[in-house]
Order: structure tokens, then sequence, then C-alpha cells
């Protein structure tokens, strides 16, 4: 029997294990301790000296932030429409209404002339989004210079949703430190992983105070539990924090790795009817996930039947997100545009990805993806 190839799995380096050990020894297991303190000073090193918060998921974070900025019932937010939904959710734990934006196709991320379009017609409207939570989708960095000069032109809070990217740059700037706050994700599927995690990255110390504040239940400094707001268990733990702290110092080995997988399937594949996801321009993709799209004019393979045949292969893959428009929670939501998301998600599919992947894995998944589409060719006109 062959073994499974999931589409993207936790590569542990070995020193993980060493600062889990330390939590164990010294009995800090639970939401304080120095492997919290460490990995939040090892990731605001990396991140150019941003404040940063460890909490409990990437969903976690951005809620956080969301609340900080004032969000709440009734107020629009602006986001992505191509994204996982855990970008629009804490929009609606604050009570607020998202408005989804389409992409553009150089990255597959936000359009920011569709920024444009979309808030000068709200400031005409008297209906303002109060932040606009831009994504970088799945490891590539948006066009964000752009889109935060126009949110500045309109007095609109930015936030980074980096739960995918960490890892990739922009301009030479490291993800997540290219607005005032960013939202990350160490999921077990993320380029890097505490198991279930995230982060919030501030540039305000203050502001991260806050927000520690509420992920530790917003306890007032009183002996006897005192509350004056409201207040979550979105704390890390101590051990999940010693986890993140052996993987943040491989990270850009294992973006290298990703990197390379990419690569392979591109050399690889070219000439199929599948080609890879451009790299823009503007920075660095980490390639958490190795995204293709189908070319319609040259196979009649569409992405849930390559899903299922490599299904039969015993191989994970999946199509890109379906975009929040089209979701049935969202049908009656606000969209622009939609057209270029629509597209991706019906050419888009997401190959094995992992750092750990052997050529040998690689082998199997190229020739299960030439085997499928060479049996679905596009038929030549008469």
């Amino acid at each position: 029997m062959t073994r499974r190839i999931y589409l993207s799995v936790p590569h542990m380096s070995g020193t993980e294990l060493q600062y889990v050990k330390e939590a164990f020894d010294s009995n800090w297991l639970s939401s304080v301790g120095p492997n919290l303190d460490a990995f939040e000073a090892a990731m605001s090193a990396r991140l150019a000296g941003r404040h940063a918060l460890a909490v409990s998921s990437g969903t976690a974070a951005l809620h956080l932030i969301l609340r900080y900025l004032g969000v709440g019932a009734g107020d629009r937010v602006a986001v992505s429409t191509l994204t996982f939904a855990g970008s629009v959710f804490p929009i609606l734990y604050q009570g607020a209404i998202p408005v989804f934006l389409d992409s553009e196709t150089e990255s597959g991320n936000l359009d920011p002339a569709l920024v444009e379009e979309y808030l000068a017609a709200a400031q005409r409207r008297g209906r303002l989004p109060r932040a606009l939570i831009a994504v970088h989708l799945y490891g590539q960095h948006c066009d964000i210079d752009s889109i935060a000069q126009i949110c500045r032109n309109y007095g609109v809070a930015l936030v980074e949703d980096a739960a995918e990217s960490l890892g990739a740059t922009y301009r030479g700037r490291q993800t997540a430190t290219t607005a005032d706050f960013a939202a990350l994700s160490f999921n077990g599927n993320k380029i890097i992983t505490t198991t279930g995690g995230g982060m919030v990255i501030a540039r305000d110390e203050n502001a991260i105070a806050t927000m520690k504040k509420w992920a530790n239940q917003a306890r007032e400094p009183a002996i006897e539990y005192r509350h004056s707001e409201v207040g979550y268990n979105y704390r890390m733990s101590n051990v999940l924090a010693g986890i993140g702290r052996g993987q943040l110092e491989v990270l850009d080995d294992r973006v290298a790795a990703r990197r390379r997988v990419a690569m392979q399937y591109a050399d690889a594949l070219e000439g199929t009817g599948l080609r890879l996801q451009n790299e823009a321009a503007w920075g660095t993709h980490s390639r958490w996930l190795t995204v293709m799209y189908l070319d319609p004019a040259e196979t009649r393979v569409k992405p849930l039947d390559l899903v299922q045949s490599l299904a039969a292969y015993d191989i994970e893959a999946r199509p890109v997100w379906r975009p929040m428009h089209q979701q049935e929670l969202f049908k009656d939501a606000e969209s622009i545009g939609g057209a270029v998301a629509d597209e991706l998600f019906a050419t888009g599919i997401c190959l094995p990805s992992s750092s750990s992947l052997t050529d040998a894995d690689l082998d199997r998944v190229i020739s299960a993806v030439r085997e499928t589409l060479a049996r679905s060719p596009v038929e030549a006109p008469l």
C-alpha cells in the first residue's frame, strides 16, 4: 500500500521538542510562560520590530484587531471575496456587515482599482467602511502600498490578513509589516505551525497591551478577578508557543522547500494545460500552497475532476477558496465585482505542497496529474 500524500502537513525540525520539554519541566503549561515571551520576541525581531501577541488562532487575532479598531454593530468592513471564511467571521462576531471586493489577475488578491472605485462610491453614499481587510492569498502578498494609500485618502483602517503569507515579502519588506495591524495563523496546515494558534502583529505597543488584556478574559489587575468589559479565552499556551519557537527558527528553510515544490510542478506539468499561479512582480511568494490553473483551451478537466481523480491515487488536493459572494451564508451581502474571483475558483487547484515532500512523493503526484489530464484532452477543432 502507498502512503497517502496530504495537501499540507506539519514539518517539525526537532528543536520544538526541546522547548516543549522545558515547558513541562518548569510546569509552565498554561497561557503564561517563557516560551510565550520568547516566541513573541522572536517574531517581533523577524518582523522589523513590530509588536506581537500570540493567541489561539488567526481568526481570534483578526477578531481582536477589529474590536480594537472600533468595529461594531452596523459598521461595514470591506474584505477580499476570494478568501477563507476565517477572514470574514470576525466581522460578524462584531455585528458588522462584510462587503466583498474582487481580485485582480496578477496575484489573485484584492484589486486596488476596485478598492478606489468602491470607497469613492461609498463616500458619496455616506457609507464608508470602518476597516478594510486585505488578504495575502496562498502565500502571495497583495499590492498593499496602492491599497494603503487609497485607504488613507478615505480614512479607512487597513488590516493585513497574513494568515497564509508568513515568509513572503513585498517590495523588500516582510509580510505582516506593511499595515498598522496584521493577523497570522499557525494552524496545523500552515507553513509553520503551533498545531493551532495565531498572532496579532501591530506597530503600536499600547494596542497590543489592550488586546492582550481582552485575550486574557479582560481581567483587571485585581486579586479577586474583577472585570469591567467583555474578554475572551484567546491566549496561546506556553506549550504551543514552544512549538512555535522551534518552527520559526526554520521558517526560511520551509519557504525555500515549498518554493522548490512549486517550481518542480511548474516544470514537470508544462504543456499539460496547467499553469502555476503567477509570482507578482512586487514580492516573493512563499508558496504556502502550490496553486495551479487549468486552461480550458487545453483541457476539459475541472478542478473537482482533478481532486476526485487524485483521491483515487491516495493524494489530497483542493480547489481554491470558493469566493465569499458564492457562499449561502452571504447570498444577500454586498459584493463589488466578482468575475475574476469566479474565474480563479472555476480553474484553480491546490496541489500537495508540504515542505517535507520527497522527490518520490512529487513524482507520484505529477504522474497522477499527467495521467488524469491525458485522459481528458480538448478535442481538436474540425
